[in-house]
């Protein structure tokens, strides 16, 4: 009969695309683990290994930085630009903080507010991890976050979707999309299917399970918008839920990124022929890669913060201590008011100038970026250039 659902002979490892009464195929996601199972041995099971190590370095290099909570805020700020930069955002993380520090800026990117959910998604995500594991109610919270006033919020943040969605090419139909997630109806048993296996007895080693969770979620695309952000916070809780990180470190949207086109060639390449062991490497070349990129990062900052604090010591007199007390401060807020530092310290608004900010600003600690006579704001740049994006050319004569 036409009108019967239709089942393609491809995919059935990691599921199978359905012909749908309307004509066209959506693809329903075969539930987890992959059946035959994901074979870790050769290269998967090196890299696996590799991968393990890295973060385990990572997480101990987090612990010996002397207040962990302050340095986390540079870290979860660079994955929420990288993540958010992946659909299309234009803000840069210099443009976050301003936003953040409510530095007003006439070339500011209208976008940045969807920047500024992500990190309060994250945030809030971190915050319920002790008392709601990573599950559907959790992932709907952390949706309605991100989408709150921004582009998509009309889009019923935190809701399941009930119409069909599709990926392709901007201003495509459905009939020409690249990929057509499950249709709606099926969206509430696979997403509890893959709650189920999150929290299931398994002897898969935790980094493939997760893997495999990432995209599994952005396969079944339970939402009209902000699948992608919220499939790679997916990673970030799964993570600090399972403790192989303490704190939010990994900013693996920097590997994604860079990789993009390969990123959804292998999600492609599991949903057409159930190819896990490859996207499986590609995720743990990431883990790899990216540890090693945030353990450096750990390492300046710890480098960073002992040569300002010689530099205070050496040239603030009696005013040394409030001083350090301020870079300690920066490392939580990079862009500060000279009203911010007399609220740190409790000092008045001409000390915090002339004993502090000011001299911040001569050692080459803070330096003032609006050119305003008032209401100006002070950057450390050394810090957040730590962050920063590699150029294109850096590296090259």
């Amino acid at each position: 009969m036409a009108d019967e659902p239709e089942l393609s002979a491809k995919g059935k490892r990691g599921g199978s695309y359905v012909r749908q009464l309307m004509g066209y195929r959506a693809f329903i996601s075969a539930p987890l683990p992959p059946d035959p199972p994901v074979k870790v041995e050769g290269e998967l099971l090196s890299l696996l290994s590799k991968a393990d190590r890295m973060l385990g370095r990572l997480d101990g290099s987090i612990q010996t930085l002397p207040n962990p909570d302050l340095f986390v805020y540079m870290y979860v700020r660079k994955e929420a630009v990288l993540s958010s930069q992946i659909e299309g955002t234009q803000s840069s993380l210099q443009d976050l903080l301003a936003a953040e520090a409510e530095v007003l800026a006439a070339d500011r990117p209208r976008d940045v507010d969807e920047v500024v959910n992500y990190v309060s998604a994250m945030n809030h995500g971190l915050a319920r991890l002790p008392g709601l594991p990573v599950s559907v109610r959790l992932i709907r919270e952390i949706h309605e976050k991100l989408l709150a006033g921004v582009r998509g919020h009309h889009l019923t943040p935190g809701d399941l979707r009930t119409t069909q969605n599709w990926i392709g090419p901007q201003g495509c139909t459905l009939a020409e999309a690249t990929f057509v997630p499950p249709p709606p109806s099926e969206v509430p048993q696979a997403l509890g299917g893959l709650e189920q296996f999150l929290h299931s007895e398994s002897e898969l080693p935790l980094l493939l399970k997760i893997g495999l969770a990432h995209a599994q979620f952005e396969t079944i695309h339970p939402f009209l918008d902000g699948n992608g952000r919220v499939g790679r916070l997916l990673i970030t809780f799964l993570l600090c839920e399972r403790t192989v990180l303490v704190k939010p470190v990994l900013y693996l949207s920097h590997y994604f990124k860079r990789h993009r086109a390969d990123y959804y060639d292998l999600l492609q390449a599991v949903r057409d022929r159930g190819a896990w062991e490859e996207w499986l490497a590609f995720f743990l070349r990431g883990i790899i890669e990216v540890s090693k990129q945030a353990t450096e990062t750990a390492r300046r900052i710890l480098t960073l913060r002992e040569g300002h604090r010689n530099t205070i010591t050496k040239h603030f007199g009696r005013a040394a201590g409030n001083g350090v007390r301020v870079l300690e401060q920066l490392y939580e807020r990079p862009i500060v008011s000279v009203g911010d530092v007399k609220n740190w310290i409790g000092t008045t608004y001409q000390a915090a100038t002339n004993q502090l900010v000011d001299k911040l600003v001569i050692h080459g600690v803070l330096r003032e970026f609006t050119g305003h006579s008032r209401n100006r704001r002070f950057r450390y740049d050394a810090y957040v250039d730590l962050f920063n994006e590699p150029s294109p050319n850096e590296g090259q004569p």
